[in-house]
């Protein structure tokens, strides 16, 4: 895998030279994109001459952005055939903040259909034979088969952080509006959050902090042992043997490293939250896609077609009671994180699920992300088929430096293990 961090600093050093980098992702791309498929659209070309062009702490470097995320550049078609050829006529919002950072664009990242479940054709560059996860399915499998160091992905139930557990790279999640959301194809307005994925903490860090124009650099951080929150296995998410052995682990390491860890329960609100989610999610995808649901239904595949449907039997007074459940949970998930650092639990219930007909649950990730909370895939730890098992560290809402560093010292203490 590339790092981002590592790469920007031999650039600004003169000890590398950006043709070298392209050179080294053309040569991987040549060699397993033909199996892992991350790309919906590619012009590594472009990009080099773009990288050449440009200034800015990101040197040029390559950058991959999901489909769902409008490019002026390349097509754009959400991973819908409703959109196919579509040419958005600007950059997103975030798109364009990458450019004046000094990102050159390589290229589209495959995505489930609209950012739900209908799976594209990207495959784990780990074992082509499981699925690299969703919705972000290409931004994190071309980061873990090094044709690009950063990525940008988005989450509305658990779509950065689990295909970055599958994956084994870093996917960070930010404070829900801490990165704009202007030029993404909404899902869901009240969940629908960028993300950035990296091949380490570290890189996520560099790469969302300039985006978002703030603080959350840690690579020249002296951070201490932090306080670690262990969550109490949650009624409406199983991890299964592997998982829970590699949960144990990662607690196992932290306490030998250091840090202070306390378990912690969650107060019965969090599961009327959990519910709340996908009454939020299916009342206002109904309405974010009533365009295509009504003028092309028959090219809406089956799963999101009935979520639709589904969607458009929920009353407004149920929608309304969901947000107000949700916001008495994230009063709940305050007092429950300040006693605390950070919280962590398992980033997916155990590895990659073998096929590629699902994208696997997100039923460790949909209550946070409702939450609104910065959340962070930690890599490091391999199921016994060599399969990644990521660790998700959490911290209230607002604190995602305090996130950002807990994550790297506990991926530090993972590798060290």
């Amino acid at each position: 895998m590339l790092s981002a961090l590592d790469l920007a600093r031999t650039l600004e050093q003169g000890s590398e030279r950006l043709d070298a980098i392209y050179d080294g992702i053309a040569e991987r791309i040549a060699k397993r994109e033909g199996e892992i498929r991350a790309f919906a659209s590619l012009d590594l070309e472009r990009a080099r001459a773009a990288g050449h062009a440009v200034c800015g702490p990101l040197r040029g470097l390559p950058l991959a952005v999901k489909d769902n995320i409008e490019t002026g550049d390349h097509p754009t078609a959400y991973g819908s055939p409703i959109h196919a050829g579509h040419r958005p006529a600007v950059d997103a919002a975030a798109v364009a903040l990458a450019r004046r950072a000094g990102a050159a664009i390589i290229g589209k990242t495959v995505t489930t259909e609209f950012a739900f479940f209908s799976p594209g054709p990207t495959r784990n560059p780990h074992n082509p034979d499981h699925t690299p996860g969703g919705s972000s399915s290409g931004s994190a499998a071309g980061i873990a088969a090094g044709f690009f160091p950063l990525a940008l992905g988005t989450q509305t139930g658990g779509s950065v952080v689990r295909p970055a557990s599958f994956c084994g790279v870093a996917g960070f999640k930010p404070t829900f509006g801490r990165l704009p959301t202007v030029g993404l194809k909404i899902f869901s307005w009240s969940l629908d959050t960028l993300g950035v994925f990296g091949k380490g903490v570290r890189d996520v860090a560099f790469g969302a902090g300039l985006l978002a124009a703030r603080d959350w650099r840690i690579d020249n951080t002296e951070a201490g042992a932090p306080h670690l929150g262990f969550l109490e296995p949650q009624p409406w998410a199983q991890a299964d043997e592997e998982m829970t052995a590699a949960f144990d682990r990662a607690r196992d390491l932290a306490l030998r490293a250091g840090a202070r860890v306390t378990t912690v329960s969650l107060p019965p609100v969090f599961r009327e939250a959990f519910a709340a989610h996908k009454t939020i999610q299916d009342y206002e995808a109904t309405r974010a896609l009533a365009a295509e649901r009504d003028l092309a239904p028959e090219r809406i595949s089956d799963v999101l077609l009935e979520t639709l449907d589904e969607g458009a039997t929920i009353q407004a007074s149920d929608y309304d009671a969901a947000q107000e459940t949700a916001l008495a949970a994230r009063r709940a998930c305050a007092e429950v994180m300040s006693s605390v650092d950070v919280l962590v639990t398992p980033s997916a219930p155990g590895a990659a699920p073998e096929g590629v007909a699902s994208t696997g649950s997100s039923v460790f990730n949909r209550v946070w992300t409702l939450m609104g909370v910065p959340a962070v895939n930690v890599p490091g730890l391999m199921s016994p088929a060599g399969l990644p098992l990521g660790m998700q560290v959490l911290a209230p809402f607002g604190r995602d430096r305090t996130a950002l560093l807990a994550a790297d010292w506990l991926e530090t203490c993972l590798a060290d293990g």
